[in-house]
Formats: structure tokens, sequence, C-alpha cells
């Protein structure tokens, strides 16, 4: 056979099943007879110098470093686009191009297309050859990417692709295609993954990623990047079919070989499309690339022309976006929190930033390893994040961005606010102030201790814990229950009706319970959930203070830790003080002994619960089980006899099955108390 025929049969070939499987992710041919086509490709290539093309497949990878980049001009300009962000900025969208057209003019049908988070490229094509790649730049003239994308394996080179495409055997004799170079999430993260595992640099995110690796000089790191693109607008064709609509575009974009999402939809009811907007807020989660929202657009082009476009923007089209889940600000100042146990607690002061329609102004920093790791410095640029779409946190700096002058930082030695030392035990990531009488504890613990999980005093708050403690009304939380009218009422604010209201609450607090008092108390660890079970066990404060670690450790679902936090908080003069005042103020600490009601069918038995039960709440089980005898704990251990399992039960049901305790569901849990009080009423 004629060598540069076989060459060019060989490379059509390549080009269909690069096609095939970059595009269509649906190879028709193994890998190895791939291999043996593109290792014949090569050879051939090689053998004949002189019929190598700059559309030959072989040609993806390689090529010489660049200087740097050619500024090129687009044929029309590259507009971006209006955004809106919620239906009603949708429907506003709607209404101001209506207002443009005759009140008889039909309703247009509408393109809602993804809207890819990558970097926006222009192609150029002659004849079907790719000629030209460019960055949408400042929208007029970009940058000269050619040779970085030719080593994009979803872009073609030569149009059209594969021999049974419907888009006819002549291609159009220029074409000009938008479209946006991107990263697979998935293969973004193996990416990171082997960087790291050569010890390499790791990267923030597939946008920025996809980004930075077509503006690199070298192609061969272009090439070693797992980039992808989808294609979505014709800007220019000459001596192609008439095509009317975007829809038509699309379709024909994809008969030529080009990479169009499959998520293209239209629509003739603009109902449907808010409908729809709505609803892939949640769904643009499950994809593998990252997107911010949709791109909505009119469908016929003459409308669209008819529309045109105001500045850079054009009528016809507009991007509804989702709200960003990160931003990036100025880090003004690291400050430190002293918590009600004596953490210190870095935090940033930042200069407002919009995420997510919240203006933040402080974000967590989590604790001094976390700041050094990333190198975070006061004044640098930084990325923040709302955790769950809750809570603001700094990710990561913007090194690149940071002024000079600035110093790594270091969590200080001494409290910030009773310049007390500060220690870190050993295995912990925390700073402590050791100075138990430091103001900000205090004014912690007394917002704690009057908090509705815990004593639940109305009135009594955060602003109030300030006020008392500076005035010097409050040196514990046990001096809460000492405050008199004649204190309160030459305070601002405090009226006559106001102090009873307040003094009624704290005494009315009293009768909380032993176990709500114990969680009052802030010990580290001890929540509502353990509280009640050390209660359960030992009765009163006054027992479970005279308990060793070991006797601790003995009860199901307190490990060693917990057990020596709680050993250490009773075995300090100044906490037992504390407990021996609110004793004398006559708060309850210990449980009133009463007799079983009926039956006890679970006693000495020990459940966890986990799950959605059929008929009864968490809560509800575990009075049900706490009724008939039985203990409920928050974590499953060797300890557990049970755990009573719901649906979508998560990680406590795996720790069961490892730790062979027995599993059962509502049904059983019921069958156990009706066979038990059985047993007893025969007995």
């Amino acid at each position: 056979m004629d060598v540069a025929r076989r060459i060019e049969e060989l490379r059509e070939q390549i080009r269909y099943h690069d096609y095939r499987y970059y595009v269509l992710d649906d190879p028709v041919i193994s890998d190895d007879a791939y291999d043996a086509l593109y290792r014949e490709l090569v050879e051939l290539e090689a053998a004949h110098p002189e019929l190598i093309t700059p559309d030959s497949p072989t040609q993806r990878v390689g090529g010489e470093v660049r200087e740097e980049f050619v500024a090129v001009e687009h044929p029309l300009p590259m507009l971006s686009l209006q955004n809106a962000f919620n239906p009603e900025e949708l429907r506003a969208w709607r209404d101001r191009f209506r207002r443009l057209l005759p009140e008889d003019y039909p309703e247009p049908a509408y393109i809602v297309e993804p809207k890819i988070d990558g970097l926006t490229v222009v192609l150029h094509y002659e004849n079907g050859r790719f000629t030209l790649g460019a960055t949408r730049g400042d929208g007029l003239r970009g940058e000269d990417i050619t040779a970085n994308l030719r080593t994009v394996k979803a872009l073609p080179l030569r149009i059209p692709v594969g021999k049974e495409k419907g888009a006819g055997a002549e291609p159009p004799s220029r074409l000009v295609v938008r479209g946006e170079a991107y990263m697979p999430i998935a293969a973004f993260e193996e990416f990171n993954r082997r960087q790291e595992a050569a010890g390499q640099k790791t990267y923030a995110n597939p946008r920025n990623t996809a980004a930075g690796s077509l503006r690199v000089l070298d192609p061969n790191i272009t090439a070693s990047r797992p980039l992808s693109l989808f294609c979505y607008q014709i800007v220019i064709m000459e001596g192609g079919p008439a095509l009317e609509s975007q829809w038509e575009a699309l379709a024909y974009l994809r008969d030529l070989g080009f990479p169009v999402s499959d998520l293209n939809r239209r629509f003739t009811d603009f109902e449907e499309v808010v409908a729809y907007c709505i609803s892939w807020e949640q769904e643009r989660h499950k994809l593998d690339f990252e997107t911010d929202g949709l791109v909505i657009k009119i469908d016929d082009f003459a409308t669209q022309e008819r529309l045109g476009a105001v500045g850079n923007a054009p009528r016809w089209a507009v991007a509804y976006k989702y709200p960003a889940p990160e931003a990036v600000t100025r880090l003004k100042r690291i400050v430190v929190n002293v918590g009600r146990t004596g953490s210190l607690t870095p935090a940033a002061e930042l200069e407002p930033v919009r995420i997510g329609g919240v203006t933040v102004r402080n974000a967590t920093l989590h604790n001094a390893d976390y700041i050094a790791e990333r190198d975070i410095r006061e004044g640098d640029m930084v990325v923040v994040k709302r955790a769950g779409e809750v809570i603001p946190q700094v990710l990561r700096p913007v090194p690149e961005l940071r002024p000079p002058g600035t110093k790594p930082w270091r969590m200080p030695d001494r409290c910030p606010v009773c310049g007390e030392p500060v220690k870190r035990p050993e295995g912990e990531v925390a700073y402590y102030c050791v100075n138990a009488a430091c103001p900000a504890q205090l004014i912690r613990a007394v917002e704690h201790f009057v908090s509705r999980g815990a004593m639940d005093i109305e009135g009594f708050g955060i602003r109030q814990a300030e006020l008392f403690v500076k005035k010097g009304l409050l040196h514990d939380v046990a001096d809460i229950y000492s405050l008199t009218a004649e204190q309160l009422l030459p305070l601002e604010g405090f009226a006559e009706k106001k102090v009873a209201n307040l003094l009624a609450a704290i005494e009315a607090s009293k009768e909380r319970g032993p176990a709500r008092l114990l969680t009052a108390l802030g010990i580290r660890g001890v929540g509502s959930t353990v509280a009640r079970l050390l209660i359960d066990h030992f009765g009163s404060l006054d027992a479970l203070a005279a308990a060793s670690r070991e006797e601790l450790e003995a009860i199901p679902g307190i490990g060693p830790k917990l057990a020596a936090s709680i050993a250490d908080w009773f075995g300090r003069e100044t906490n037992r003080r504390v407990v021996e005042k609110l004793k004398a103020a006559g708060v309850r600490t210990a449980v009133e002994k009463e007799e079983p009601v009926g039956p006890q069918p679970l006693a000495g038995l020990t459940f966890v619960i986990t799950g959605t039960l059929p008929t009864m709440s968490r809560r509800q089980a575990k009075e049900f089980i706490e009724a008939h005898g039985g203990r409920v704990t928050g974590s499953v251990s060797s300890k557990t006899d049970y755990l009573l399992a719901g649906e979508r039960a998560g990680s406590k049901l795996d720790k069961a099955q490892k730790l062979g305790v027995p599993v059962i569901d509502e049904e059983t849990l019921r069958k156990m108390v009706e066979k038990g009080e059985q047993t007893a009423g025969k007995g």
C-alpha cells in the first residue's frame, strides 16, 4: 500500500477511536488494538518525516517550550453573561427582553446548558483542520495556546471525526467554536494522588488546575494533565449548513465530533426553565465536573440577532448562578479566643466578603497546627469556605498574592485575656490557659451553664454573663445562685420586673436535676448523654467525684481519655468548692430515689441506638428502654449488649458487627419487653 495513503488511513482510524474513547466514553476496540495502530503510525512517520502534519494524532504530545504567548484577536467579541441568582431575577431577565419584542411576538424556546467551571477557549478550523486555539482573554483578544490545546485528547484535530458521522463528508471551509476546557473531578483527584505519591505539589481545585495547565509555556506539562473539553457555541461558520437555532448548532457540533454535553436541555415553557434551574442545584453535585450554575439561551438565532447585546453581555442569554461556596478575601488579623475550658482557639478577622449570599467577616482557623501546616499569615489573601454552608473557615492562603513583610504566625505563649502562661498537653493539638480564674473562661463557663441544654435559665445569656463578671458579681458559676435584687437593680437596663423574672428563673433552675447540672459544669467530653449515663450509674455528684479513673472506665461508653478528664476535673480543689457552693445554694446534685414502676425486663442491659426506627424517635426509644430498666449509651463498645438499629444505620452498625454485638430492630425490642413482662407476671 502507498505509505502516504496508509498514514492517512491510520490517522483517520486513530482520530475516530480517540473520539469514541475521550468524547463518547464508549471505545469499540481494545487498548492493545489501539496501541498497535498508534505504534504503526509513529513508525511510518519516523521513516517518512516529510509526511508529518500538524493535525496528526502523534503531534498531540510534546513540542518546544514557548518563550511567550502571542496575542490573538478574536473574530467576534467573546461576550460575558448577565447573572441571575434566584428565580425572581431569572423572571426579571425574561421580562426585560420581552419588552424589547413586539407584543404579538411568539414565546421563544430556551436552551439550558451547564455552566462548566474551567477555562474558556476559542478553537479555529480551516477546511476541517485545527489551526489555532486561544484563551478568551479580555473578550476581544486572547492568548495563543494552540500547542497546549493540541494535547487535549477530547479536542478533534480534524473534522468531521469518523466516516459514519451525519455532518457530511465536507467540513466547513472555516469554523470557529467556543468551548470550555476543564479537568474532571475524578481525574483531578487521581492526579493529586499521583502527585502526592511522587512527593510533588498537589493542587487546590480542578478549575484552577485546568486553567494553569493550559497556560504553561511547556506543552509537555499540559500533555501530562487529565484535561477534557465541552463545546457549546459556533462563533463563525463559512461553507457549512444553514443553522437556525442553538439546538441545531449543538447537534451539528456533535455530528462533527466535538464533545458536547449530554446535559443540555430544550424547553418551550419558561416556568419549566425556572423549575429546572431550582432542581438542578442539588443535581450538580453529582457531576464529574465543577459547575456554578446553568446558562439559559433563547434558542432561535433570529431572535438572538434582534435582541443584540448591551455592554459586554448578550440580551438573549443569562447565567443562573448558585451561591459560591468559596471566596477570596484579605485576612486582616488572627485573634485568639479563650473558651470555657481554657482552650485557645485562633480565628480570622476578614475583610467582609459575600459567600453563598451571606456576608462573612470572621472565620475559624481550627488550631495552631492547621495554621502552621498551611502557612497562613496575617495580611494574606485567603480562600474562605462556608463549611456545610454554615460555619466559615479559612481553607488556605494564596501565596502568589502575599504582601511583602509577612511573618509566620505563632500561638502566643501567654493567655491574651489574663496574661498567664499557656500549655499544650502531650498528644493534643489545643493550647490551654492554666489560670482557672481567667475572666474569659469564666464568661464562657457562665454562658454555657445557663444555656438551654444545661440549666436553662431564661433571660440569662452571654451579655448578662459579660456584665456580671465585669462588675465582679460572679467569680464562679455557683455565684449565680447568690445574686440579689440589691446587686442587680443599680445596673443599667435592670428594672424591678426584669430582676424579679431573672431571680425567679435562677431559683427554678435549682430543680433541673443532677444530670443537667453535670452537663452545665462544662467538663471536657461530658455532654448531656454522658452526663445522664454517669448520673444513672452513680446517682449523685458526690459519688461521681469520689470515683477513680478505673471505676469510670468500667462504665460502658466511658473511655480512658474521658475517664481521665472527669477524674481530673473533680480532682481540682477549686472545682470541688464550686460543687459544695451549689449544694449549699440548694441546687439538686443527687437523684431522688424512686422505686421502679412495673417490671424491669431490660435491667442490667446496655443499648446503643442508630438509624431511623419505624414508629419511635430516638428519644422515645431511649425513654422506652430506660422505663424498662435498660441503659442507653452513645457509642458502641465491647460492653454494649445490643445495638437497636433502624433504616440508614451508619458507622455504629459496622462497629457492632465487627465487635459481635447483637443487632436488633424495634419489633425485637418490643418483644423482649413483652416477654420479660409476661415472665414477671407469671412469677
